[in-house]
């Protein structure tokens, strides 16, 4: 095979084009008052009055890496969201983030406290640390002081998935998907404020949730749990399709757990476990020989049950985003050339089917036959995956992409 992709001067090139279209397009979400809204198919506001924590956390962290990038306005629109995160979004009676407040009303809209946007949090106050916005080292230590306090299980080394407002009561559910972006977070979190402490924490939730949790079944990875952290494998049957707890196995996952394991190792260095790698590369294969083009069309399906078939036919944007990010660490790490043929397919499928040339961004949902549809996400409200897609490829799997950029990690 030829050169990789990611070393070609062309392909740099277009990745850097398709991040400034992509960085103009979420500009249009920064509403007055801080943070940001949530954008239809064609880049405008919705009439939804909602400002969800998870989705300016997530607009906050790619508009910080786009300030180290150079993108000229990104930096205030990174602060934009650092005002809703330490202002209305931000809990100032009980502490923590409300997962989402009304505008139109002016109070919180959810009161419950979550780990998924606190997780969120941490990651968008990490990054803006590293791009030295005003109020985000403060934010990053109060966020990683309530998901310590709150969230952590020590017994367990792993986290707690709600609670109610005040914290005095947790809920029973506990979840994969939280503890995978605390991961992230705590990676990013490591690297910001050069405390190990969240490095370790981020090796003990994968050593559980993939290496022994996910490993037990078949490699088939669990998101759902009791309060004990047993499997519930029924979780969601009779809504099979919902965008945060969904029924079955998420393919999506597998390859996001991929691109996290390499981090990991990265992160670590010499004192990495042998088992990383060995995971991700296992979980990669096994996503794209489960998941990809199994109902006779190309692209990955959102779900399987637990005999691999597909549940969920639609396809999600960010799962070959995040398949794409694996296969580039991958190939870096190990050198197989299997990883640079998924990423060069994988690429191919975004610009024929997802990318929107006519109206901005990234379609966030195909139907099965990868036409639009809007059966579990609606419009276009995030960045974060189809930012990162674009971005991570270049850079070191560690440190994370903030600490990356800021010491000139890049690729150019």
């Amino acid at each position: 095979m030829t050169d990789a992709w990611v070393d070609l001067p062309v392909h740099r090139a277009w990745l850097h084009r398709e991040e400034l279209r992509l960085t103009d397009f979420g500009a249009a979400a920064a509403l007055p008052g801080g943070g940001f809204g949530w954008l239809d198919g064609n880049g405008r506001r919705t009439a939804d009055p909602a400002v969800h924590t998870w989705i300016t956390a997530r607009m906050t962290h790619v508009y910080s890496l786009a300030h180290l990038r150079g993108v000229p306005g990104a930096g205030p629109l990174a602060d934009n969201g650092l005002a809703a995160l330490t202002g209305r979004l931000h809990d100032e009676e009980h502490g923590g983030w409300f997962s989402r407040i009304s505008t139109a009303e002016g109070v919180p809209a959810g009161t419950g406290k979550n780990a998924y946007d606190h997780a969120f949090v941490i990651l968008a106050a990490a990054s803006a640390t590293a791009a030295g916005r005003t109020y985000a080292e403060p934010l990053l230590a109060d966020a990683l002081d309530v998901v310590g306090r709150h969230f952590f299980d020590a017994g367990t080394g792993l986290s707690v998935e709600g609670y109610d407002r005040d914290w005095s009561s947790c809920e029973d559910y506990r979840g994969a998907n939280s503890n995978m972006h605390l991961v992230e977070a705590f990676l990013a979190a490591a690297d910001a404020t050069g405390d190990t402490v969240w490095r370790d924490r981020a090796l003990g939730i994968a050593e559980q949730l993939i290496h022994r949790i996910t490993a037990d079944n078949g490699w088939r990875l669990p998101e759902h749990f009791s309060a004990g952290w047993e499997p519930v494998l029924d979780y969601n049957r009779d809504h099979p399709a919902d965008p945060f707890r969904p029924f079955g196995s998420t393919v999506g996952h597998w390859m996001e757990w991929a691109r996290l394991l390499v981090a990991l190792d990265a992160s670590l260095g010499a004192a990495a476990p042998g088992w990383l790698v060995e995971d991700a590369e296992r979980l990669f294969s096994l996503a794209v020989g489960h998941g990809w083009s199994v109902d006779g069309a190309p692209g990955f399906v959102y779900t399987l049950d637990w005999d691999d078939r597909p549940v969920v036919r639609e396809r999600m944007h960010w799962v070959p985003a995040e398949a794409l990010m694996a296969a580039a660490a991958l190939h870096r790490r190990t050198g197989d050339a299997l990883y640079e043929e998924w990423y060069r397919t994988l690429w191919d499928y975004v610009r024929r089917y997802l990318i929107d040339t006519d109206q901005g961004s990234w379609h966030h949902e195909l139907a099965p036959d990868n036409t639009p549809s809007a059966t579990v996400w609606q419009g276009k409200p995030d960045l974060y995956h189809a930012y990162q897609a674009v971005l991570l490829p270049l850079l070191p799997a560690a440190p994370a992409a903030a600490s990356a950029l800021l010491g000139n990690g890049v690729a150019r």
